[in-house]
């Protein structure tokens, strides 16, 4: 006999990457009597094949139990459901902000010229090493925090990674190391030359996406940071790019 099957749809708040989609996906696979789950993070939308008689309040209580999200039903109509989607990317990009990096970057700075007074070593070769020490420990540490997010987001933008997808989960370990050789002045030549490389390949891949107007995630602080993908993202690769040339001169 065949089963009915009935299609619930839901738009989500708080769904920024793949991850997300992701982890919403197994939680509602979970649910008892879901057949399918389609869920995109781009657009905000769930779309959920179930058998009859399946109710939409288990569905979203599975969908806000996989993170920090809020669910909604819509209308079975494209129109109604397309229209409350839109809804749903305007007030998340509403909430997009570059305050969080500015505030990160000027928190290193902070500290970097706290450790030149301290030391009374105010070189620029020194000062621009503990600032990227600092840099690169801590954005990688963000990225850290969810690295399936990070893979996901990074891949809709980094040229190395969009062909070799397993790039996206080297590099937050990449830049944890990059911080420590920074930290320690170990094999400065070698650190400064892939520093140099990797900034402007980053800083390739953000222009492109710039250029192309997608409109996709910043990945630089991870997922846990709702980042938008702007000139600053250009800039920061940019000036990472010039301090690692503005020391290899110095060390040659």
């Amino acid at each position: 006999m065949k089963i009915k099957r009935d299609t619930l749809n839901f738009v989500v708040k708080g769904m920024h990457c793949g991850g997300c989609a992701g982890k919403i996906r197994t939680a509602l696979h979970s649910v008892s009597g879901v057949q399918e789950a389609s869920v995109s993070h781009e657009t905000g939308g769930v779309d959920v094949q179930v058998k009859s008689g399946t109710e939409p309040s288990d569905l979203i209580s599975a969908i806000e139990s996989a993170g920090d999200y809020s669910a909604t039903t819509v209308g079975a109509s494209v129109e109604s459901t397309n229209a409350q989607r839109q809804v749903v990317i305007a007030e998340e990009s509403t909430k997009e902000s570059l305050y969080p990096l500015f505030l990160i970057v000027g928190f290193i700075a902070g500290v970097t010229l706290l450790v030149a007074y301290g030391t009374n070593v105010w070189a620029l070769e020194s000062v621009m090493r503990n600032f990227m020490a600092g840099f690169f420990l801590v954005f990688s540490f963000f990225k850290l925090l969810d690295p399936p997010g990070f893979v996901s987001a990074y891949r809709g933008y980094d040229l190395i990674a969009k062909k070799i997808p397993v790039w996206g989960w080297v590099y937050p370990f990449a830049e944890l190391g990059l911080g420590v050789a920074y930290l320690l002045a170990w094999m400065p030549m070698a650190t400064n030359i892939i520093t140099l490389v990797l900034m402007l390949v980053g800083a390739a891949g953000v222009l492109n996406a710039l250029l192309n107007k997608q409109a996709i995630r910043c990945a630089c602080l991870g997922t846990a940071l709702n980042l938008p993908m702007t000139k600053v993202t250009l800039v920061e690769d940019l000036t990472m790019a010039v301090m690692a040339g503005v020391m290899l001169l110095y060390w040659t």
